[in-house]
Protein backbone atom coordinates (compact mmCIF):
# COMPACT_ATOMS: atom_id res chain seq x y z
CA UNK A 1 0.00 0.00 0.00
CA UNK A 2 2.92 2.34 0.64
CA UNK A 3 3.94 2.18 -3.02
CA UNK A 4 0.38 2.96 -4.14
CA UNK A 5 0.10 5.85 -1.68
CA UNK A 6 3.41 7.21 -2.96
CA UNK A 7 2.09 6.90 -6.52
CA UNK A 8 -1.03 8.91 -5.65
CA UNK A 9 0.97 11.58 -3.85
CA UNK A 10 3.46 11.69 -6.73
CA UNK A 11 0.73 12.43 -9.24
CA UNK A 12 -0.71 15.09 -6.94
CA UNK A 13 2.74 16.64 -6.51
CA UNK A 14 3.28 16.63 -10.28
CA UNK A 15 -0.03 18.44 -10.73
CA UNK A 16 0.83 21.00 -8.05
CA UNK A 17 4.29 21.65 -9.52
CA UNK A 18 2.98 22.08 -13.07
CA UNK A 19 0.19 24.42 -11.95
CA UNK A 20 2.70 26.37 -9.87
CA UNK A 21 5.12 26.73 -12.78
CA UNK A 22 2.55 27.51 -15.46
CA UNK A 23 0.00 29.47 -13.44
CA UNK A 24 -2.88 27.52 -14.99
CA UNK A 25 -6.23 28.27 -13.30
CA UNK A 26 -6.67 24.62 -12.32
CA UNK A 27 -6.23 22.95 -8.93
CA UNK A 28 -3.04 20.90 -8.78
CA UNK A 29 -4.78 17.78 -7.44
CA UNK A 30 -7.21 17.86 -10.39
CA UNK A 31 -4.31 17.95 -12.86
CA UNK A 32 -2.64 15.17 -10.88
CA UNK A 33 -5.81 13.12 -11.15
CA UNK A 34 -5.81 13.63 -14.91
CA UNK A 35 -2.22 12.38 -14.97
CA UNK A 36 -3.30 9.33 -12.94
CA UNK A 37 -6.13 8.59 -15.37
CA UNK A 38 -3.72 8.88 -18.30
CA UNK A 39 -1.25 6.58 -16.54
CA UNK A 40 -3.93 3.96 -15.85
CA UNK A 41 -5.24 4.23 -19.42
CA UNK A 42 -1.79 3.66 -20.88
CA UNK A 43 -1.09 0.85 -18.42
CA UNK A 44 -4.41 -0.79 -19.24
CA UNK A 45 -5.14 -1.98 -15.70
CA UNK A 46 -5.20 -0.80 -12.10
CA UNK A 47 -2.30 -2.17 -10.03
CA UNK A 48 -3.45 -4.42 -7.19
CA UNK A 49 -1.84 -2.22 -4.54
CA UNK A 50 -3.64 0.86 -5.90
CA UNK A 51 -6.92 -1.06 -6.00
CA UNK A 52 -6.54 -2.05 -2.32
CA UNK A 53 -5.54 1.46 -1.29
CA UNK A 54 -8.47 3.07 -3.10
CA UNK A 55 -10.88 0.61 -1.45
CA UNK A 56 -9.43 1.48 1.97
CA UNK A 57 -9.68 5.22 1.28
CA UNK A 58 -13.28 4.87 0.11
CA UNK A 59 -14.18 3.09 3.35
CA UNK A 60 -13.04 6.19 5.25
CA UNK A 61 -14.32 8.77 2.77
CA UNK A 62 -16.51 10.42 5.40
CA UNK A 63 -13.39 11.56 7.28
CA UNK A 64 -12.29 13.52 4.22
CA UNK A 65 -15.39 15.72 4.53
CA UNK A 66 -14.49 16.91 8.03
CA UNK A 67 -12.34 19.85 6.79
CA UNK A 68 -15.17 20.99 4.51
CA UNK A 69 -17.60 20.83 7.41
CA UNK A 70 -15.26 22.88 9.56
CA UNK A 71 -15.02 25.42 6.74
CA UNK A 72 -18.79 25.76 6.67
CA UNK A 73 -18.82 26.42 10.42
CA UNK A 74 -15.97 28.95 10.19
CA UNK A 75 -17.67 30.88 7.37
CA UNK A 76 -21.24 30.56 8.71
CA UNK A 77 -21.67 34.34 8.95
CA UNK A 78 -20.52 34.85 5.35
CA UNK A 79 -22.83 32.05 4.17
CA UNK A 80 -25.72 33.65 6.07
CA UNK A 81 -25.10 36.95 4.23
CA UNK A 82 -24.57 35.38 0.80
CA UNK A 83 -27.08 32.53 1.01
CA UNK A 84 -28.87 33.42 -2.22
CA UNK A 85 -25.68 33.48 -4.32
CA UNK A 86 -24.60 30.16 -2.80
CA UNK A 87 -28.01 28.65 -3.48
CA UNK A 88 -27.97 29.81 -7.12
CA UNK A 89 -24.41 28.54 -7.61
CA UNK A 90 -25.32 25.14 -6.15
CA UNK A 91 -28.44 24.88 -8.31
CA UNK A 92 -26.70 25.89 -11.54
CA UNK A 93 -23.69 23.65 -10.93
CA UNK A 94 -25.93 20.69 -10.11
CA UNK A 95 -27.96 21.14 -13.30
CA UNK A 96 -24.75 21.56 -15.34
CA UNK A 97 -23.25 18.43 -13.80
CA UNK A 98 -26.35 16.37 -14.57
CA UNK A 99 -26.45 17.68 -18.15
CA UNK A 100 -22.76 17.05 -18.82
CA UNK A 101 -22.95 13.58 -17.27
CA UNK A 102 -25.93 12.72 -19.47
CA UNK A 103 -24.22 13.99 -22.62
CA UNK A 104 -21.03 12.08 -21.86
CA UNK A 105 -23.01 8.91 -21.11
CA UNK A 106 -24.90 9.23 -24.41
CA UNK A 107 -21.68 9.78 -26.35
CA UNK A 108 -20.04 6.78 -24.71
CA UNK A 109 -23.06 4.56 -25.37
CA UNK A 110 -23.10 5.60 -29.04
CA UNK A 111 -19.38 4.93 -29.29
CA UNK A 112 -19.79 1.54 -27.64
CA UNK A 113 -22.65 0.66 -30.00
CA UNK A 114 -20.51 1.61 -33.01
CA UNK A 115 -17.60 -0.49 -31.78
CA UNK A 116 -19.67 -3.53 -30.86
CA UNK A 117 -20.24 -6.05 -33.57
CA UNK A 118 -23.85 -7.15 -33.56
CA UNK A 119 -24.12 -10.82 -34.29
CA UNK A 120 -26.91 -11.73 -36.69
CA UNK A 121 -29.92 -13.56 -35.29
CA UNK A 122 -30.14 -17.26 -36.05
CA UNK A 123 -32.56 -18.08 -38.83
CA UNK A 124 -36.20 -18.09 -37.82
CA UNK A 125 -35.68 -15.58 -34.97
CA UNK A 126 -36.11 -12.33 -36.83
Amino acid sequence: MLVAFTLLLGFQLAGEVIVGLTGWPLPGPVLGMLFLVAFLTVRGAVPDALDKLSAALLQHLLLLFVPAGVGVIVYAALLAREWFAVLVALFVSTIATIAVTGLVAQALLKRQARNTLVSPLPEGEG
